[in-house]
C-alpha cells in the first residue's frame, strides 16, 4: 500500500525547510556586510583625511551639501558598530576643516557618515587594496576650496590639487639648462646660480599621517622623530648666511613621494635633502647610511631592499591613481649627470660629518633608486639617521642631543659640499 502524508505533517515539513532557508539567508547576509576595522581622523592645515578601514571593499556615495554645509558619504553593506560610532570622538577641536561627524543607520544596509564643515572643501574620495598592516580602506581628503598663499609662498596646496587632478606631469617646471650651453632658454633656471643668489634647500621628513614609517620597540614612529629632526635642521640653516631653507612637510601629514620631488622643483632647490631612520629585521643592526640615487641597479641588496619598502609609502601613506605616471616615466629619462655626480658629492660629504656623530653602518654612501631622489636638475640624497628598530639607536634618536648632533652634521656636511661642487 503506497504512503501517504497528512495536511498537518506536510504543513510542518515545510514550515521546518522555510525556517532553515531564512536561517541560512540571514547568516549569508550577515557575512556579507562590511566590518570595520578602525576609523582615523588626521588634521593638518594642508588638508584633513578621513580613513575607514574595512575586512572588504566599500561601495559608497559622496555628496556635498549646503546650508549648513556638510559632506555626506553614504556606505553600502555595512552596519554602524562600535568601531564605526567612534569616528565622532576623533575629530579635533583644531581641525580647519571639520567641526563634527556623525553616523547614523540609513537602513539595514547603508550607514551615512555626515561631516559637518568649518568651511568650503573640495573632498576627493578613494579606495585603496590591503597593503603591509592596512586592510581595504576608504579614504576621504578633505582640501580647501580656494588655496590661500602662504607667508613662504609654500606651494604644496597647489601641488597637491594638481596631483589630485592628475595634472602634476603637466606643470612641472622647466629642467635646468645644462652649464656648457652658451645661453640659456627662456624659462629655464641656470645651473650656475648667481653668486648672490641664496642656495635654496629642501627638507624632507619621510612618511607622515596614514604612513608612520618604521616603529621601533618603544612605539617610537619615524614619522614624529624623522619631524624633529628636520626641524632642528631647518633652525640651524636658517642662521646660515646665504641658505635659504624650506620643508616638504612640518606637521603630522601625508604627502605623496611625487609631490615632495615637485614641490623641491618647483621652489627651484638646489639641494634636497629626505630624512628617515631605517628598520630592519634584525634588530641588532645599527648605524647611520647615506643614499644617493641610482638609475643602474642599487649598490646592494640591502639598499634595493631599503629603497623598495621606501617607494611603497605612497601605498601605505594611501593616494589616488592620478598622477602616478610621473615618477615611472618622465623622471628617469631625465636625470643629468651634474646632478648625480653632485649627489654623491653631497651624501659623501653628510657621510662624513655623521661619523662623528654616530656609528656608519656602512664606510661610504649607497646608491638605489628612490623615487624621492628622482628629481632630474636637484642633487638629492636620502640620509637614514640610524635603526629606529635597534634599542639602543631608538632610545639616542628619542633625544634632543642626538637629535641636534645629527642636525648639526647634516648642516656642515651642505657647508662642505657647497664647496666641492661640480658648476
Amino acid at each position: 500500500m503506497p504512503k501517504t502524508h497528512s495536511p498537518t505533517k506536510r504543513l510542518l515539513i515545510k514550515g521546518i525547510i522555510a525556517t532553515c532557508l531564512l536561517s541560512v539567508t540571514r547568516v549569508g547576509f550577515a557575512a556579507a556586510l562590511a566590518k570595520v576595522v578602525a576609523v582615523r581622523v588626521w588634521p593638518s592645515s594642508t588638508y584633513t583625511r578621513i580613513t575607514i578601514e574595512t575586512n572588504t571593499h566599500l561601495k559608497y556615495k559622496c555628496s556635498l551639501l549646503n546650508n549648513p554645509k556638510r559632506l555626506a558619504i553614504d556606505i553600502n553593506d555595512i552596519n554602524l558598530d562600535a568601531t564605526l560610532k567612534k569616528i565622532s570622538s576623533k575629530v579635533l577641536s583644531r581641525d580647519p576643516y571639520i567641526k563634527s561627524i556623525n553616523v547614523v543607520q540609513l537602513n539595514s544596509k547603508t550607514v551615512r557618515v555626515m561631516v559637518d564643515l568649518k568651511q568650503d572643501i573640495k573632498p576627493n574620495t578613494f579606495t585603496l587594496p590591503p597593503i603591509e598592516k592596512y586592510k581595504n580602506r576608504l579614504v576621504i581628503d578633505l582640501y580647501p576650496s580656494i588655496v590661500a598663499s602662504t607667508e613662504d609662498d609654500d606651494p604644496l596646496l597647489t601641488l597637491l590639487e594638481e596631483y589630485k587632478n592628475g595634472e602634476i606631469i603637466k606643470k612641472q617646471p622647466e629642467i635646468k639648462v645644462d652649464k656648457n650651453k652658451d645661453k640659456d632658454t627662456p624659462g629655464q633656471k641656470k645651473n650656475t646660480p648667481n653668486k648672490n643668489s641664496p642656495i635654496v634647500v629642501v627638507l624632507d621628513p619621510g612618511h607622515g599621517g596614514e604612513d608612520p614609517g618604521a616603529i621601533g620597540l618603544k612605539n617610537t614612529r619615524e614619522k614624529d622623530i624623522v619631524l624633529q629632526i628636520a626641524r632642528r635642521t631647518y633652525d640651524l640653516l636658517k642662521k646660515e648666511p646665504n641658505i635659504k631653507v624650506y620643508m616638504t612637510r612640518n606637521e603630522d601629514v601625508f604627502i605623496p613621494l611625487n609631490v615632495r620631488v615637485q614641490k623641491a622643483r618647483t621652489l627651484q632647490a638646489d639641494l634636497f635633502i629626505s630624512i628617515h631612520a631605517d628598520a630592519f629585521i634584525d634588530r641588532t643592526v645599527k648605524g647611520s647610511t647615506v643614499f644617493a640615487l641610482s638609475t643602474k641597479g642599487a649598490s646592494s641588496s640591502a639598499a634595493s631592499y631599503l629603497a623598495q619598502t621606501q617607494n611603497e609609502a605612497d601605498q601605505i601613506g594611501g593616494v589616488s591613481r592620478s598622477g602616478d605616471k610621473y615618477l615611472d616615466n618622465t623622471i628617469l629619462d631625465l636625470v643629468q649627470k651634474t646632478t648625480l655626480t653632485n649627489g654623491v658629492i653631497l651624501g659623501s660629504s653628510i657621510l662624513n660629518r655623521m661619523k662623528g656623530v654616530n656609528k656608519l653602518h656602512k664606510p661610504s654612501i649607497e646608491k638605489a633608486g628612490f623615487a624621492v631622489l628622482k628629481a632630474p636638475d636637484i642633487p638629492s640624497v636620502l640620509v637614514e639617521t640610524g635603526f629606529i628598530s635597534n634599542a639602543d639607536e631608538e632610545k639616542k634618536l628619542n633625544t634632543a642631543a642626538f637629535q641636534i648632533q645629527i642636525s648639526t652634521a647634516i648642516v656642515n656636511g651642505i657647508k662642505d659640499y657647497l664647496k666641492k661642487r661640480k658648476k
